[in-house]
């Protein structure tokens, strides 16, 4: 299956939007294994470096570009559709088509990756839905 933005952005809720990205992988599971720095040095270059702030500017800094899941701290932004040696040997298209990227933070990207339903269930117990004036004190 081959994620899309467009996609994504169909779901309404986050919980709709994790699940379409979710990739069900196990922490240790090498992805460029002795051939990391290639990747590496992608994530230094110019081109990513452009790509990755239009990427911000069009999710709005939130979270699997979600309104009201403001990202406080490091912005990740996730392929969606994990890249291989070969997409950065032959320059894919999945690289750097905004298509297939999207805005995450770090909790959300490992989730993603390496989350089971344990630590997902725990995490979706941190997320709290928001309702405006629900935090001034004075109104109950």
């Amino acid at each position: 299956m081959i994620r899309t933005y467009s996609t994504l952005i169909s779901f309404k809720t986050f919980d709709e939007r994790f699940e379409y990205l979710r990739l069900f992988g196990s922490v240790g599971k090498d992805t460029f294994g002795f051939d990391r720095y290639l990747n590496q040095q992608f994530y230094k270059s110019k081109e990513w470096r452009d790509m990755r702030n239009r990427i911000i500017v069009r999710d709005n800094g939130c979270d699997l570009a979600m309104p009201d899941h403001e990202i406080c701290g490091l912005i990740y932004i996730h392929h969606m559709n994990p890249i291989t040696i070969r997409d950065i040997d032959e320059s894919s298209d999945y690289l750097l088509n905004p298509e297939y990227l999207i805005c995450v933070s770090k909790s959300t990207h490992d989730l993603i990756h390496y989350g089971n339903n344990e630590n997902i269930s725990m995490y979706k117990k941190r997320i709290v839905d928001r309702t405006p004036g629900d935090t001034l004190l004075w109104k109950k």
